[in-house]
């Protein structure tokens, strides 16, 4: 987006997963984890695919510094693979102990991140490393944070990695 009304030259961001165990996926991600099935469509061969909605999308981009201190802040280790996942939930807890017990290996338990949010990692079907996060503070409050900026707010401080899930 260019300016304020502008039309953004992107509606929406499409994640594509391959799972080898389709149905153990849609399973997961539709019924356990709550996605809503928006489309699903079968053709020749065996080919299905479901589009499930998880609201408002975002690409986050980070350095290989920022994703070895998000793995460390959230993990105590690196363990994230180039790409991750990251879900954000009212419950990071009790969505933690929802998805272990439809299937994922809980990797680090919710941790509270110096970005105030709390932070859970699992490994889930479909061989994705996922975030579920629950923010602690508004957008507001947390542009207020050095380290945090929006295009619309203060800039990070340079030596404070900014936040991410």
């Amino acid at each position: 987006m260019t300016g304020p009304g502008a039309v953004p030259p992107v509606r929406q961001l499409r994640l594509v997963v391959e799972a080898e165990d389709y149905e153990a996926a849609v399973r997961f991600y539709r019924d356990v984890l709550g996605l809503p099935e928006q489309a699903a469509y079968s053709g020749g061969d065996g080919a299905e695919v479901v589009i499930l909605d998880a609201g408002r999308a975002t690409l986050e981009i980070a350095n290989p510094a920022q994703k070895r201190m998000i793995d460390d802040v959230e993990v105590g280790r690196q363990v994230a693979p180039r790409i991750r996942v990251a879900f954000e939930v009212d419950d990071a807890r009790a969505t933690t102990r929802r998805l272990v017990d439809g299937g994922a290996a809980e990797v680090a338990p919710p941790t509270r991140t110096p970005w105030q949010s709390v932070n859970a990692r699992l490994d889930a079907p479909a061989d994705l490393h996922i975030t579920v996060f629950e923010e602690l503070r508004t957008l507001d409050e947390r542009v207020a944070l050095d380290g945090f900026g929006t295009d619309g707010g203060p800039a990070p401080v340079a030596d404070d990695p900014p936040p991410a899930r």
